[in-house]
């Protein structure tokens, strides 16, 4: 299931030239990890790096439910009082909640309990006209039916919102992944509002007064309104605190527990496979290159908050985490332990620095975006960057593309110095005849 933005009824088009681009730019074999496993004893070292990486998953998940909670008391406040200031309360709130989140999304392409559950909490590109008004000139999926359904102000259709009407009827409604209807970026556009891009530097700029009663209520059906954002958020904590329970020590039966029962060198292929997945196929080629290709301001993940930068660098970041085993905590603590790195330079000293200088320039290439955005002299969002008329702000998203693909050619030499087996692809094989994806490359 593919939960992520790959573009509207063109995407495989844009995953073409994103494929292509990719090659000019930085002419690199692509990379898909395999599973296969090899023979290890359990006493290997590779056993406390895998749970070492499960202890970090907790810690992860963990600080990622507390800012939910604190996101879920701040919606409280809001619909008890909706003021603009109590709106920007929750608004901050929801921006400090993707932080750790956002460096968890690692954890998804190497774990089926994480990718299973994923599509609940972080789904996009949704159609939001499918839970709220949208613009006139808003134009959702081609073809899906759910696109302006606009179930707040439905009630003859939808009479109850409640979680059984968001997860088991609304989200992925006739089988389209756009028709999003649970999870942060839901409660980002209930918080935000679109953004019509009016002004360059625009972000959604829903009024509170969405959330009044009675005759001072704007946009109307805000009694709907109010009961909508409440069970989502709602539902948010209690999806988060499911992954929570899968990854503590302290519970039985759970999805650490059969991680760490198998061969550890199974659980370190996960974790390098992730590490590879998460800078190639999603976040250099998906989330940021087709966008580029299209120059397209709809082809970003938070869109509505105008906050993808912070997606850019904490997805970044979540992949240095793995490498080094090490996660700062929300309260500033640090968590760290065995990791790949410990074991690779005990083959290797200069690979292990050839890897960490790459995750560096990453992470230093993502930093450069958010800088931008966060600039008090000529602020520029990510949507901003993919202008095709914005040249200096493209060389910004492609240097972070290039150091994505970098790191990973090496992560793939880490991987066969470890004994890890790989599986290159060559790119040329990735689409049918007529330039659809046949599966075949993860990208």
């Amino acid at each position: 299931m593919r939960h992520y933005h790959t573009g509207f009824a063109t995407s495989s088009g844009f995953a073409k030239i994103a494929t292509l681009i990719v090659i000019a730019l930085v002419a690199i074999v692509f990379l898909v990890f395999s599973f296969r496993s090899t023979t290890a004893d359990k006493s290997e070292p590779y056993l406390p790096v895998v749970t070492h990486y499960a202890d970090m998953a907790f810690a992860i998940y963990s600080d990622s439910l507390t800012l939910a909670v604190e996101l879920q008391k701040a919606v409280d406040q809001l619909l008890e009082d909706p003021t603009a200031s109590t709106l920007a309360k929750a608004q901050q709130v929801w921006l400090a909640a993707r932080i750790p989140y956002g460096q968890s999304e690692v954890y998804r392409f190497s774990n089926a309990n994480v990718d299973e559950w994923e599509g609940r909490v972080n789904a996009w590109p949704l159609d939001e006209g499918l839970i709220d008004y949208v613009s006139s000139s808003y134009g959702s999926t081609v073809g899906n039916q759910f696109g302006l359904a606009n179930v707040i102000a439905d009630s003859d259709n939808y009479p109850t919102i409640n979680a059984t009407l968001l997860r088991d009827q609304l989200h992925e409604a006739g089988s389209e992944e756009a028709n999003v209807a649970t999870g942060y970026h839901a409660i980002e556009f209930l918080l935000w509002g679109q953004d019509l891009n009016q002004q360059a530097t625009d972000k959604g700029l829903r009024p509170a007064s969405d959330y009044l009663t009675g005759d001072a209520c704007t946009h109307g059906n805000c009694e709907r309104r109010r009961t909508y954002l409440r069970v989502v958020t709602e539902m948010l904590v209690e999806d988060l605190q499911l992954m929570v329970d899968d990854w503590d020590s302290a519970k039985t039966g759970n999805y650490r527990e059969a991680l760490l029962s198998e061969e550890p060198s199974v659980g370190l292929r996960r974790m390098l496979r992730g590490m590879g997945e998460m800078s190639l196929g999603e976040l250099a080629s998906e989330r940021m290159l087709v966008g580029l290709a299209a120059h397209d301001q709809e082809e970003e993940h938070s869109c509505f908050s105008d906050s993808t930068h912070t997606d850019v660098l904490e997805n970044a970041r979540g992949v240095r985490n793995i490498y080094r085993g090490e996660y700062q905590r929300i309260d500033g603590t640090l968590l760290s332990g065995p990791s790949i790195s410990s074991l690779v330079v005990t083959h290797s000293e200069p690979l292990d620095g050839q890897l960490n200088a790459a995750l560096d320039s990453s992470l230093a290439a993502a930093m450069a975006i958010v800088d931008k955005a966060s600039s008090t002299t000529a602020p520029e969002h990510y949507d901003q960057l993919l202008s095709a008329n914005n040249p200096a702000g493209n060389a910004l998203v492609k240097a972070t593309i290039n150091a994505l693909v970098a790191q990973t050619d090496i992560i793939q030499q880490v991987s066969v110095t470890l004994g890890i087996n790989s599986l290159e692809v060559d790119p040329g094989t990735c689409f049918n005849a007529d330039g659809s994806d046949n599966g075949q490359c993860n990208l």
